[in-house]
């Protein structure tokens, strides 16, 4: 059945003056509204206003446009059915074959930091959201459009046969639901900002942690398999916005990413994002095993991967500067499973391009900030949630704990530890010197353990390292072990109650002690 008629009334009007042209060079009579109508006027087109269809004005300040039984019978009436086609013909209700709809920006509005309550609520959309679910719902006879990408992919349809096929109507109408379905959870999350003070409202800034929260996710790619090759996994990103961050990385070359992959791409991309100097990063199973930052890229590596080699061999490697060719033909003498970084040198490319299973991964602009979104664990029957760890060291909140100060060097690699360590699985241990890591302890159960471990691991000598641990130390053993390696400072948040004798222990070996009172768990 050939599309005769299009209510056109969108806030965003990208494209839709184009789109409207070639709908009308199909003799398709265009309904709309407002500022659409006047704009689609001034473009030359032939606009009949929906008042004139309704017979009713415009009114409630704009509140009221489209509810009305002439518009929405028009959209939801079966074209099929007998009974419906009685009604509409009693009533004198016309068909209304095309919708093009989509919504007051809420979200934007909402985005701001401080506004006004009737800010926050007038951009409740209310009339577009209920034409896009009639037009959706009746998607065998009616084509429904809220994204202006969609427009040039309907109006060829429309120019080569006169109506659209089942098909898209029906992938339209998915589309429509996912985004009203998220345009209500964004409102309904935004309204816990609104509270009564007496007879007045006001509007709260953002609670970190809302009452409710909502997400809706569209797949993006399928990946090569999850954690193991029996589980299926894909990659999802948040539904109504374009990829951002890791996820709209671009792969160069290389075979299909698994879920392990995107994994330690992350854990490297988190890490390397500390630093502003060329870094480098090399992880293995989300923990590093060597990380640096010197005064090149190609130095950068050198050091990371000298912290240990072994672990480095299938490795994920990040940098957080554009790889030149020095440091490709370096990183090429090592088998990876990939690379990602913010650009790639022409020769750099070339050298990489014969390593064929090497995945190569182009970070967008933006891709090295810090994720400010909050992040979520599973659990049977429920969800975690929170805030990401985004604390940062505080020179004036930092206290050396014990009679010796550090030195200048010392306190530079301190800090150098610290910021690996925050990426560390819990326990964390990371002796460093020079800027970049030499041992490296994760994951173990008790503390000294994690000390005994990165020593184990180290491939140079200790002598004069700085050591950050991730939480305090609960008794002075694992200092007495960084002290036997060669440990001449120590960084940690404090708060143990044996922190007198922890401190004790370190003057007596006579170790610089820096406290943080800021930890970094890693679970």
């Amino acid at each position: 059945m050939a599309v005769e008629r299009a209510l056109l009334s969108v806030f965003d009007k990208t494209g839709v003056v184009e789109f409207a042209r070639r709908l009308a060079a199909l003799k398709i009579e265009i309904l709309s509204t407002g500022g659409t109508a006047k704009l689609l006027r001034e473009a030359g087109l032939p606009v009949k206003d929906v008042s004139d269809l309704t017979s009713w004005p415009e009114m409630l300040g704009g509140r009221v446009k489209t509810l009305h039984p002439k518009v929405h019978g028009g959209l939801l009436y079966r074209r099929h059915n007998p009974d419906d086609l009685k009604q509409v013909k009693e009533h004198g209700i016309t068909p209304i074959d095309l919708v093009v709809v989509n919504l007051y920006p809420f979200e934007a509005t909402a985005a701001k930091e401080y506004l006004p309550p009737d800010e926050l609520v007038e951009n409740i959309d209310i009339g577009g959201p209920t034409m896009l679910r009639s037009a959706a719902k009746n998607f065998e006879s009616v084509t429904v459009v809220t994204d202006p990408a969609d427009y040039d992919r309907i109006a060829k349809e429309l120019e080569g046969k006169g109506d659209t096929s089942l098909a898209t109507r029906l992938d339209l109408a998915r589309k429509v639901f996912g985004a009203t379905s998220r345009y209500d959870s964004v409102i309904t999350m935004n309204l816990e900002r609104l509270a009564v003070h007496g007879e007045k409202l006001e509007v709260q800034p953002k609670a970190p942690l809302t009452e409710r929260v909502y997400i809706t996710l569209r797949r993006k790619q399928e990946l090569r398999y999850g954690e193991n090759p029996h589980q299926a996994a894909a990659l999802y990103i948040p539904a109504g916005h374009p990829a951002t961050g890791l996820a709209a990385a671009k792969q160069l070359q290389g075979k299909e990413l698994s879920y392990n992959n995107y994994v330690d791409l992350e854990a490297a991309r988190s890490l390397v994002s500390e630093f502003e100097g060329p870094a480098a990063v090399i992880i293995k199973h989300n923990n590093p095993c060597g990380a640096a930052e010197q005064s090149t890229l190609l130095d950068a590596y050198t050091k990371a991967l000298a912290s240990d080699p072994v672990s480095a061999f299938g490795g994920v490697l990040a940098f957080n500067h554009i790889v030149d060719a020095l440091t490709a033909e370096e990183v090429a003498k090592l088998f990876v499973e990939c690379i990602v970084a913010p650009g790639f040198a022409d020769r750099a490319q070339e050298i990489f391009a014969a390593k064929k299973n090497l995945r190569l991964l182009l970070l967008p602009q933006g891709g090295l900030d810090h994720d400010k979104e909050l992040q979520m664990k599973r659990i049977l029957g429920g969800m975690l949630i929170q805030q990401p760890d985004l604390g940062n060291l505080n020179d004036k909140e930092l206290k050396v704990a014990t009679k010796r100060e550090p030195t200048a060097a010392e306190l530079a690699d301190l800090k150098f530890a610290w910021k690996v360590s925050k990426h560390v699985k819990s326990n964390a241990i990371v002796f460093a010197k020079d800027r970049a890591t030499l041992g490296v302890g994760a994951g173990q159960m008790s503390r000294v353990d994690s000390v005994k471990i990165a020593v184990i691991k180290a491939q140079n000598p200790l002598k004069g390292t700085a050591v950050a641990s991730d939480a305090f130390f609960p008794f002075p053993d694992g200092v007495e072990e960084a002290a036997k390696a060669g440990a001449t400072a120590v960084i940690q948040p404090g708060g143990s109650i044996k922190d007198s004798e922890v401190i004790a222990t370190a003057d007596r070996l006579g170790l610089a002690m820096v406290f943080t009172n800021m930890r970094h768990f890693l679970h």
